[in-house]
């Protein structure tokens, strides 16, 4: 038998995906308390993603936006990880409330403990991207399109990682915007 790569790369890339994810659910987390939430989205969802990516460099005005639409149209996959909101009740005031029940009054504001778990799982997921070297950027723009679109819509902050086994990283050497 002959197996060759480009034939199984699409399967191999699910599963180096699922892979990632695992690392983002085992990171560490304030408290213990999980709010993390992680999907991967393949195929044609990533060309609805790009779709809304786009839409939301008209809706927002941010060109670089329009960059990474492109950009992630070249991924085999991508990774969208958020935060559900959870007041950790430590008073520690990283809000920029001087306690739990002050910030509560604010809801839309996240827990800094919250997004500091949210880092931690993207450091994670990402040096298991580079462990099973897959190329993979940390992208903003299409997290916050995919919120636009009714993923992840639990979570106050999403972020994307876009993952790609190509012989060229699509996610450097990218195009300013400025």
């Amino acid at each position: 038998m002959v197996i060759d790569e480009r034939e199984c790369r699409r399967e191999e890339m699910a599963a180096i995906a699922r892979q990632i994810m695992i690392a983002g659910r085992t990171a560490p987390k304030g408290k213990g308390i999980d709010i993390i939430e992680i999907v991967t989205v393949t195929g044609e969802t990533i060309a609805e993603l790009a779709g809304a990516v786009r839409d939301a460099s008209a809706a927002t005005g941010m060109k670089f936006f329009l960059r990474d639409a492109e950009n992630i149209r070249q991924a085999d996959a991508v990774i969208l990880v958020g935060s559900r909101s959870s007041v950790m009740s430590l008073n520690c005031g990283y809000c920029g409330y001087p306690t739990c029940v002050a910030k509560n009054e604010h809801p839309d504001v996240p827990c800094a403990i919250n997004m500091t778990d949210l880092g931690i799982a993207i450091g994670s997921m990402t040096a298991k991207a580079a462990d099973l070297r897959v190329d993979s950027r940390v992208m903003f723009s299409v997290g916050f399109a995919a919120r636009r679109i009714g993923l992840l819509t639990d979570c106050h902050a999403v972020y994307a990682i876009p993952l790609s086994a190509s012989s060229k990283n699509p996610f450097f050497d990218r195009p300013s915007t400025r």
